[in-house]
């Protein structure tokens, strides 16, 4: 559903579609033989997530805690660094939720940009923050993946819980395996990602389970400036590699 505005707020309950979807002990039963029908859905979803965002223009999408406090020091963080990448001409991209979500949203409206929400159904409340310029509401988590993925030009992670997890590992293992190598990967708060980074060199990397170069994927910063340069840099690389390309042909 594509709304524009303001947002009321809502109680969805009793929304378990991805799960009976993919719930394996449904394939003998009555509900398994509608599957084929649910692709319809899934290609509307696709269709409205397409057709409403392919003019977006340069966008990054910011993640974070949707549990995140207005006294959070990162909330404030998110907003300034969602405002300056608006001062530069670059749409925000989030969940569309509370937390950090609704801070990069908002930083993103003061700064005149772009302001996107790409909400998911849940079975307990997530509310559409109100900085919202575009909404868009998914009923499967893979289809609102690959809007994110799609139309950014990178990712800046400010500390979340496990969703943010979530985008984190899929722009990496993307990125790692060449299927999105023209991507930006900014972990914002050393001071919380430095762990999971050196869980990473340390397990990993030790027994060979990935290369040295793995570990520059990201870049961990605790400065908006910073954040907003490593995209901007990112994004001038594009715009130099598609020149090449169209000189080319």
């Amino acid at each position: 559903m594509k709304k524009k505005g303001n947002f009321p707020l809502r109680r969805k309950k009793g929304v378990k579609s991805d799960f009976e979807l993919i719930d394996s002990s449904r394939q003998n039963t009555a509900f398994a033989q509608s599957d084929t029908w649910r692709v319809f859905r899934i290609m509307a979803e696709f269709v409205e997530g397409f057709e409403t965002l392919h003019n977006l223009g340069p966008a990054v999408s910011i993640f974070g805690s949707a549990r995140g406090k207005k006294d959070d020091e990162y909330y404030n963080k998110a907003r300034y660094t969602a405002k300056k990448l608006a001062e530069e001409d670059v749409a925000v991209i989030t969940g569309g939720g509370g937390g950090f979500m609704e801070a990069a949203n908002r930083g993103a409206r003061e700064g005149g940009g772009k302001s996107v929400g790409l909400n998911i159904e849940l079975p307990f409340e997530q509310q559409p923050n109100q900085y919202l310029d575009i909404m868009l509401e998914f009923h499967y988590f893979f289809c609102r993946k690959v809007m994110f993925l799609k139309n950014s030009i990178g990712f800046i992670m400010f500390p979340g819980g496990f969703g943010t997890m979530d985008e984190l590992f899929e722009a990496l293992t993307l990125i790692q395996t060449m299927r999105n190598e023209n991507f930006g990967l900014v972990l914002y708060g050393s001071e919380f990602w430095e762990g999971l980074l050196e869980w990473i060199k340390e397990p990993m990397l030790a027994r060979g389970y990935i290369s040295p170069e793995d570990i520059d994927i990201v870049k961990i910063t605790d400065s908006a400036d910073e954040a907003v340069n490593i995209i901007l840099e990112r994004l001038s690389h594009l715009a130099k590699m598609h020149s090449t390309e169209r000189e080319e042909k």
